[in-house]
């Protein structure tokens, strides 16, 4: 017999969209999600209490047969799944190698065991368009068509695999594209620019010199806009569970812009550090090529006692110095083109959510400190956020 309500199903719990997922639905109503599943391959950092939340650890390049064994009964209800989960590393030629079979082992599974599935959504990313190579159409959008990738970029094959599959089924499916991520994990993350940034302008506070931009000129001057992790999980149940959207992608921005000039001095402020003009005549490349001011992996080889120091003044988790994604503050500040997104499509669709990118940054940090993570108030910070 088919549930009356709706059964969610969310892989990559411990991510910052999955996470951000959990906390979305259990804000809905028993009369409209009745239980929500919800898998990472480590064991829970956060713990909801919400006796809906059944969990499930499943690591998806596991064999189909294994994975089909483990969640058969428990997961047999599910009628709509929401895939968030990701493996990273910093060379793209072999996020392909790991995350292709990642989401395919996600689907073939949920697709043997859920006899009354009714959606799957696909969270993938900007780099869809190719920012991470060159410039690129501005302002992105859906019906921009895909580039000549050579076989690296690991989102094709996963929708490839996806759109086949749907065809032979009665299940919709959705595909949410994200801009960078702002937002809470409860883990580390392969990429999160909130918790890298956290700890580098606390470490230069703690060690008494600016936080000085790290990345290029280019990028330091330019329009760019960022997608919340909460808003993120708007818009994925949103288009999963609305008739008229299936089969659709979108592309989700939070819908203002910021200038990373103006940003990163705003974020200096919260933390309580000077953040200076950058001198980007030091490393002239930067001022003209995509090519970092300098290295972040470079300078956080030797800072974890600094955090540490904060920890034991302020409080906050010393392992989260680990948490911190060098290397892709790297590739985000430095080697990656600035773009600007559309919601146009989603708005024409219905979805109506804007948020403020700032106070989206400050929430997240408010969350950290919230969980222990980061140091709450943390010395002088204190005078300046009653400005903000």
């Amino acid at each position: 017999m088919a549930p009356s309500t709706k059964v969610a199903f969310v892989a990559g719990s411990n991510g910052i969209s999955g996470n951000a997922l959990v906390e979305h639905l259990i804000r809905t109503p028993n009369s409209e999600w009745s239980k929500i599943i919800i898998t990472s391959r480590r064991p829970l950092a956060v713990y909801w209490q919400d006796p809906r939340i059944e969990f499930i650890a499943l690591d998806f390049l596991t064999p189909v047969p294994d994975l089909i064994r483990q969640m058969e009964s428990l997961c047999k209800d599910v009628t709509h799944a929401f895939f968030t989960s990701y493996i990273h590393d910093n060379d793209f030629k072999v996020l392909k190698d790991k995350n292709v079979p990642l989401f395919r082992n996600f689907l073939d599974s949920i697709d043997a065991v859920a006899s009354n599935l009714q959606n799957v959504c696909l969270q993938t990313g900007t780099k869809h368009f190719g920012i991470h190579l060159g410039p690129v159409h501005v302002p992105i959008h859906e019906k921009m068509p895909r580039y000549e990738d050579h076989g690296d970029n690991f989102y094709y094959p996963q929708e490839d695999y996806m759109f086949a599959m749907q065809k032979k089924r009665n299940w919709s499916y959705n595909i949410i594209r994200p801009n960078g991520i702002i937002g809470f994990t409860p883990h580390s993350n392969g990429m999160s620019e909130a918790i890298t940034l956290a700890l580098y302008f606390l470490i230069c506070r703690e060690m008494g010199v600016p936080a000085t931009f790290p990345g290029n000129e280019m990028l330091y001057n330019f329009v760019d806009d960022q997608s919340y992790a909460p808003s993120i999980a708007d818009m994925s149940v949103w288009a999963s569970t609305t008739e008229h959207c299936r089969n659709e992608d979108f592309n989700h921005c939070n819908g203002d812009v910021l200038v990373w000039r103006y940003h990163w001095e705003a974020m200096g402020k919260y933390f309580g550090v000077d953040c200076p003009e950058p001198d980007f005549s030091k490393n002239e490349s930067s001022r003209t090529k995509m090519v970092n001011n300098f290295s972040m992996i470079d300078w956080a080889r030797d800072k974890k006692p600094y955090w540490e120091s904060v920890c034991r003044k302020y409080g906050g988790n010393p392992d989260a110095f680990d948490w911190g994604t060098w290397g892709f503050f790297d590739w985000m500040s430095g080697r990656t083109w600035p773009t600007l997104g559309t919601t146009s499509k989603a708005r024409k669709f219905g979805w109506t959510r804007v948020d403020d990118t700032r106070e989206s940054w400050y929430e997240t940090y408010r969350s950290f400190e919230a969980a222990g993570i980061l140091p709450k108030g943390g010395g002088k910070a204190n005078e300046d956020r009653a400005k903000l």
